[in-house]
């Protein structure tokens, strides 16, 4: 009896460590997406090239199924409108994710912005936020603009 009571708590445990783990992974997703979606934003107009390079960039990234994407998308949106803010998004960010992965997130963010081949002020800026938000160095930030300029 006692084996059994103990394989029944572990079986229970790994399915919660697991199901933690899915949710951890869409929390990542959801926070990604809020902040490809408050770049396309951020210009005060939401042109289609940057909404659907938000779509492309998430879908490629993430290798997410068409339904998946759109759901991710309408999250993604639903909870930037209701944002005060975008530091609990790259808080998240900040303590799952490596510093190559911060640099994808950012890269990411400057090919949304660049998608109208434009970079308004306030794109700049908030990446600019963020990448402060994520702890990356301004020579990386700027690193990876070029990078992205030049292709």
């Amino acid at each position: 009896m006692l084996k059994a009571l103990t394989a029944f708590f572990d079986q229970s445990l790994g399915a919660q460590v697991s199901g933690s783990s899915e949710n951890r992974e869409r929390e990542l997703q959801i926070a990604t997406a809020v902040l490809l979606v408050e770049v396309a934003r951020a210009d005060f107009s939401e042109e289609e090239v940057e909404i659907e390079a938000v779509g492309d960039l998430l879908k490629s990234h993430l290798g997410l199924s068409h339904d998946d994407l759109a759901t991710l998308i309408d999250e993604a949106q639903r909870q930037a409108d209701h944002a005060a803010s975008l530091q609990a998004f790259t808080r998240q960010l900040h303590e799952e994710l490596s510093l190559d992965e911060k640099h994808r997130i950012i890269e990411l963010l400057w090919r949304v912005a660049l998608a109208d081949e434009t970079l308004d002020k306030h794109e700049d800026h908030l990446i600019r936020k963020v990448a402060g938000l994520l702890y990356i160095s301004h020579g990386d930030l700027i690193r990876i603009r070029n990078r992205v300029t030049d292709h």
